[in-house]
Protein backbone atom coordinates (compact mmCIF):
# COMPACT_ATOMS: atom_id res chain seq x y z
CA UNK A 1 0.00 0.00 0.00
CA UNK A 2 0.76 3.91 -0.82
CA UNK A 3 0.42 5.70 2.28
CA UNK A 4 0.20 9.83 2.91
CA UNK A 5 -2.41 11.80 3.15
CA UNK A 6 -5.81 11.57 0.82
CA UNK A 7 -3.93 14.06 -2.16
CA UNK A 8 -0.66 12.44 -1.79
CA UNK A 9 1.52 9.16 -1.55
CA UNK A 10 4.34 9.74 -0.07
CA UNK A 11 5.40 6.39 1.81
CA UNK A 12 5.49 2.94 0.38
CA UNK A 13 4.64 0.15 2.20
CA UNK A 14 3.51 -3.89 1.67
CA UNK A 15 2.89 -5.34 -1.59
CA UNK A 16 3.64 -2.20 -3.35
CA UNK A 17 7.27 -1.64 -1.61
CA UNK A 18 7.86 -5.16 -1.80
CA UNK A 19 6.82 -4.55 -5.84
CA UNK A 20 8.10 -1.41 -6.76
CA UNK A 21 10.39 -1.61 -9.55
CA UNK A 22 8.35 -4.85 -10.61
CA UNK A 23 5.41 -2.84 -10.93
CA UNK A 24 6.95 0.35 -12.26
CA UNK A 25 8.82 -1.39 -14.63
CA UNK A 26 5.57 -3.61 -15.61
CA UNK A 27 3.38 -0.38 -15.93
CA UNK A 28 5.97 1.46 -18.43
CA UNK A 29 6.40 -1.60 -20.55
CA UNK A 30 10.04 -2.32 -18.99
CA UNK A 31 11.44 1.44 -19.76
CA UNK A 32 11.44 2.74 -15.55
CA UNK A 33 14.73 1.37 -14.91
CA UNK A 34 16.19 1.90 -18.58
CA UNK A 35 14.97 6.08 -18.16
CA UNK A 36 16.61 5.87 -14.43
CA UNK A 37 19.61 4.87 -16.37
CA UNK A 38 19.36 7.95 -18.59
CA UNK A 39 18.69 10.15 -15.93
CA UNK A 40 21.87 8.88 -14.04
CA UNK A 41 23.51 9.47 -17.31
CA UNK A 42 22.23 13.28 -17.55
CA UNK A 43 23.56 13.85 -14.20
CA UNK A 44 27.18 12.32 -14.71
CA UNK A 45 28.39 11.62 -11.46
CA UNK A 46 32.57 11.36 -11.40
CA UNK A 47 34.76 9.47 -9.41
CA UNK A 48 35.60 10.85 -5.98
CA UNK A 49 31.57 12.75 -5.61
CA UNK A 50 29.51 13.35 -2.86
CA UNK A 51 25.88 12.91 -4.05
CA UNK A 52 22.49 12.87 -2.12
CA UNK A 53 20.25 10.51 -3.23
CA UNK A 54 16.64 12.30 -2.05
CA UNK A 55 14.30 9.88 -1.95
CA UNK A 56 15.91 7.10 -2.65
CA UNK A 57 13.57 4.23 -2.23
CA UNK A 58 14.50 1.22 -3.31
CA UNK A 59 17.78 1.85 -3.62
CA UNK A 60 18.19 1.03 -7.51
CA UNK A 61 19.38 4.62 -8.53
CA UNK A 62 22.66 4.99 -5.67
CA UNK A 63 23.59 1.35 -6.75
CA UNK A 64 24.10 2.79 -10.38
CA UNK A 65 25.71 6.15 -8.80
CA UNK A 66 28.06 4.04 -6.39
CA UNK A 67 30.15 2.45 -8.81
CA UNK A 68 30.71 5.81 -11.03
CA UNK A 69 31.64 7.75 -7.72
CA UNK A 70 34.33 5.04 -6.51
CA UNK A 71 34.76 4.39 -3.21
CA UNK A 72 36.41 7.84 -2.76
CA UNK A 73 33.58 8.88 -3.31
CA UNK A 74 30.20 8.65 -1.49
CA UNK A 75 26.34 8.47 -1.78
CA UNK A 76 23.87 9.43 0.77
CA UNK A 77 19.88 7.82 0.19
CA UNK A 78 17.33 9.65 2.12
CA UNK A 79 13.65 7.91 2.75
CA UNK A 80 11.38 7.63 5.00
CA UNK A 81 9.78 3.81 4.33
CA UNK A 82 11.38 1.30 6.80
CA UNK A 83 10.32 -1.68 3.84
CA UNK A 84 12.06 1.06 1.58
CA UNK A 85 15.22 1.24 3.38
CA UNK A 86 15.54 -2.29 3.89
CA UNK A 87 15.50 -3.25 0.63
CA UNK A 88 17.87 -0.34 -0.52
CA UNK A 89 20.38 -1.18 1.95
CA UNK A 90 20.23 -4.88 0.92
CA UNK A 91 20.95 -4.22 -2.85
CA UNK A 92 23.84 -1.73 -2.22
CA UNK A 93 25.43 -3.90 0.48
CA UNK A 94 28.53 -4.43 -1.56
CA UNK A 95 29.21 -0.47 -1.95
CA UNK A 96 30.41 0.42 1.82
CA UNK A 97 30.62 3.87 0.87
CA UNK A 98 26.92 4.09 0.20
CA UNK A 99 24.67 4.39 3.07
CA UNK A 100 20.84 5.30 3.32
CA UNK A 101 19.09 7.65 6.59
CA UNK A 102 15.42 7.43 7.39
CA UNK A 103 15.11 11.15 6.71
CA UNK A 104 12.05 13.28 6.00
CA UNK A 105 13.58 15.42 2.54
CA UNK A 106 10.78 18.01 2.94
CA UNK A 107 11.74 18.77 6.51
CA UNK A 108 14.53 20.38 8.62
CA UNK A 109 17.87 18.92 7.06
CA UNK A 110 21.22 19.48 8.40
CA UNK A 111 23.05 19.38 5.14
CA UNK A 112 25.26 22.34 4.32
CA UNK A 113 27.30 22.52 1.05
CA UNK A 114 28.91 18.80 1.82
CA UNK A 115 27.24 17.36 -1.95
CA UNK A 116 28.53 17.89 -5.29
CA UNK A 117 25.11 16.46 -6.99
CA UNK A 118 21.63 15.72 -5.56
CA UNK A 119 19.17 13.40 -7.72
CA UNK A 120 15.65 13.21 -7.13
CA UNK A 121 13.59 10.78 -9.04
CA UNK A 122 9.62 10.77 -8.74
CA UNK A 123 9.19 12.71 -5.57
CA UNK A 124 7.82 16.14 -6.64
CA UNK A 125 4.88 15.33 -8.04
CA UNK A 126 3.89 13.69 -4.60
CA UNK A 127 3.73 16.80 -2.36
CA UNK A 128 1.89 19.98 -2.42
CA UNK A 129 3.52 23.30 -3.97
CA UNK A 130 5.14 24.25 -0.61
CA UNK A 131 6.50 21.40 0.24
CA UNK A 132 8.02 21.11 -3.45
CA UNK A 133 9.80 24.45 -2.79
CA UNK A 134 10.92 23.13 0.67
CA UNK A 135 12.43 19.55 -1.26
CA UNK A 136 14.37 21.95 -3.37
CA UNK A 137 15.80 24.70 -1.01
CA UNK A 138 17.19 21.67 0.87
CA UNK A 139 18.46 20.78 -2.26
CA UNK A 140 19.87 23.68 -2.92
CA UNK A 141 21.62 24.33 0.81
CA UNK A 142 22.88 20.77 0.16
CA UNK A 143 24.71 21.48 -2.59
CA UNK A 144 28.45 22.91 -3.11
CA UNK A 145 28.45 26.42 -5.00
CA UNK A 146 27.83 25.34 -8.98
CA UNK A 147 26.75 21.81 -7.50
CA UNK A 148 24.53 19.89 -10.00
CA UNK A 149 20.74 18.70 -9.44
CA UNK A 150 18.77 16.43 -11.50
CA UNK A 151 15.46 15.49 -11.08
CA UNK A 152 13.46 12.35 -12.79
CA UNK A 153 9.59 13.28 -12.78
CA UNK A 154 6.33 13.29 -14.84
CA UNK A 155 6.39 15.88 -17.30
CA UNK A 156 3.75 18.49 -18.61
CA UNK A 157 1.17 16.46 -20.57
CA UNK A 158 -2.72 15.70 -20.96
CA UNK A 159 -3.80 12.96 -18.94
CA UNK A 160 -6.87 12.19 -21.35
CA UNK A 161 -4.47 12.43 -24.39
CA UNK A 162 -1.90 9.90 -22.84
CA UNK A 163 -1.46 6.61 -24.19
CA UNK A 164 -2.95 3.39 -21.62
CA UNK A 165 0.09 2.36 -20.03
CA UNK A 166 0.37 6.30 -18.76
CA UNK A 167 -3.36 6.59 -17.42
CA UNK A 168 -3.11 3.07 -15.82
CA UNK A 169 -0.23 4.16 -13.88
CA UNK A 170 -2.38 7.77 -12.88
CA UNK A 171 -5.19 5.48 -11.99
CA UNK A 172 -3.57 2.63 -10.25
CA UNK A 173 -0.57 3.86 -8.56
CA UNK A 174 -0.39 7.58 -8.48
CA UNK A 175 -2.30 10.44 -6.47
CA UNK A 176 -4.54 13.35 -7.03
CA UNK A 177 -1.38 15.64 -6.75
CA UNK A 178 0.64 14.08 -9.91
CA UNK A 179 -2.67 14.86 -12.04
CA UNK A 180 -1.85 18.61 -10.72
CA UNK A 181 1.44 17.89 -10.98
CA UNK A 182 1.51 17.57 -14.67
CA UNK A 183 -0.49 20.78 -15.53
CA UNK A 184 2.11 23.58 -13.50
CA UNK A 185 4.93 25.11 -14.21
CA UNK A 186 7.57 22.86 -13.22
CA UNK A 187 10.34 24.66 -14.21
CA UNK A 188 9.35 27.77 -12.22
CA UNK A 189 9.68 25.71 -8.97
CA UNK A 190 13.98 25.29 -10.21
CA UNK A 191 14.21 28.71 -10.23
CA UNK A 192 12.53 30.35 -7.28
CA UNK A 193 14.21 28.13 -5.57
CA UNK A 194 17.18 29.61 -6.49
CA UNK A 195 18.59 27.05 -8.98
CA UNK A 196 19.41 27.77 -12.83
CA UNK A 197 18.07 25.65 -15.31
CA UNK A 198 20.69 23.79 -17.54
CA UNK A 199 18.48 21.75 -19.57
CA UNK A 200 15.86 18.78 -20.39
CA UNK A 201 15.63 15.47 -21.74
CA UNK A 202 12.54 13.42 -22.43
CA UNK A 203 12.97 10.06 -21.04
CA UNK A 204 9.94 8.56 -21.95
CA UNK A 205 7.84 10.76 -24.71
CA UNK A 206 6.73 14.05 -23.36
CA UNK A 207 5.42 12.26 -20.08
CA UNK A 208 8.69 11.60 -17.78
CA UNK A 209 12.00 13.67 -18.24
CA UNK A 210 14.37 14.66 -16.83
CA UNK A 211 15.77 18.54 -15.58
CA UNK A 212 19.38 19.40 -15.08
CA UNK A 213 20.08 22.35 -13.02
CA UNK A 214 22.94 23.94 -11.04
CA UNK A 215 23.55 26.25 -8.11
CA UNK A 216 24.95 29.44 -8.95
CA UNK A 217 28.33 30.55 -7.63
Amino acid sequence: MVYGTSRSHIEVRGFAARFYDELLRLLTLGAYQRLLRKAVGFLKPRRGESVLDMGSGTGYVACLIAPQVGPKGQVVGLDIGPEMLRRARSRCRHFSWVEFRELRIDGPMLFREEFDAVFISFVLHSFENEKRSAILSNALAALRPGGRLVTVDYGEFALREAPWTVRALFRFLECPLAREFIGIDQKRLFTDAGFRILGERCLWGPYIRALRAVKPG
